[in-house]
């Protein structure tokens, strides 16, 4: 049987899939900055909520904000928006493949950084269910030329590399603010860190976008609709890693997540009749095997 963090995992997967699907049309008309803002600044009222029902239901109390806890919760907050801007921006000058092949080699960055910055357990059989499973995105999302390119040099790479592990260090910051919080349940805990982490974001990205790109923040809410939407599923997908993070490293989290990328395959064939390559089903079943010795290898 799974465990919760697995499925609270998967279920961030699903509502995530969702999530970009009901994002993209938001981006040629906000651009991508504009239409990454709706899922913080839409996303914060239904975070609240889903923190103020948790509290309701189990009686809790609001778990003290210590030093610690804020200070990873922001790093995770402005790690996250900087991980974006920098993905773009890779993205102009390497092309989309590519560097959606680089980012996925973040859960071995998180592993790393999660064992140095936080002590989470890494023994060898996770780093090897970890590669396993990464090298499986890198068959699903490159080509053979793309295989190639990212093997002319370093150079190019970095870039990618660098959003990366700005995203592991995201992930890092979250799991860090969590369990620097010193009272509440896994829930609690969890939900009350994500209110946080979207209220940081909303704050500093909203600002950017009122003093440089203003037109696509008053536009979300003139598509409120499909910006309610993004931000409603934003949060959902969130929640769930969030309690996810409360509940094991960042490293599983990231690593059993990366099944995201078959459900964005299942979306383009049964939505767009979009056919799957027997390289890309070679990919699946590395990913899965990964995924599997991973469940098998986590403490």
């Amino acid at each position: 049987m799974l465990p919760l963090w697995a499925w609270a995992t998967l279920a961030g997967a699903v509502a995530q899939t969702g999530r970009n699907a009901a994002q993209s049309g938001l981006t040629a008309r906000l651009g991508t900055l504009g239409a990454a803002n709706t899922r913080f600044l839409f996303g914060l009222p239904f975070a609240c909520l889903f923190l103020a029902l948790a509290l309701w239901i189990t009686g809790e109390a609001l778990p003290r904000l210590t030093l610690p806890a804020l200070a990873w919760t922001v790093t995770g907050a402005l790690a996250q928006i900087t991980a974006t801007a920098m993905m773009l921006q890779a993205m102009r000058s390497q092309g989309f493949g590519l560097v959606t092949a680089w980012l996925k080699v973040e859960p071995v960055l998180v592993a790393l950084a999660g064992w140095l910055l936080l002590g989470d357990p890494l023994t060898w059989p996770m780093l090897g269910a970890i590669a396993v499973a990464v090298a499986g995105v890198l068959v699903l999302t490159l080509k053979p030329g793309g295989s190639r390119a990212m093997l002319t040099g370093i150079g190019p790479a970095v870039p990618g590399l660098a959003a990366g592990f700005a995203f592991g260090l995201a992930a890092i910051g979250f799991r860090g603010g969590i369990t620097a919080l010193p009272e509440g349940s896994f829930l609690i805990r969890a939900l009350a860190m994500l209110a946080l982490s979207l209220a940081v974001q909303s704050l500093v990205l909203g600002l950017w976008l009122w003093l440089r790109a203003r037109p696509a923040l008053t536009g979300s809410f003139r598509s409120w609709a499909p910006s309610l939407a993004a931000g409603f599923l934003g949060a959902l997908a969130s929640a769930f890693w969030f309690i996810a993070f409360s509940l094991t490293t960042a490293a599983n989290v990231r690593t059993l997540a990366l099944v995201e990328v078959v459900l964005a395959l299942a979306v383009a064939r049964f939505a767009f009749g979009q056919r799957t390559t027997a390289r890309q089903m070679g990919g699946i079943a590395l990913l899965l095997a990964g995924v599997v010795l991973l469940l098998r290898a986590s403490p």
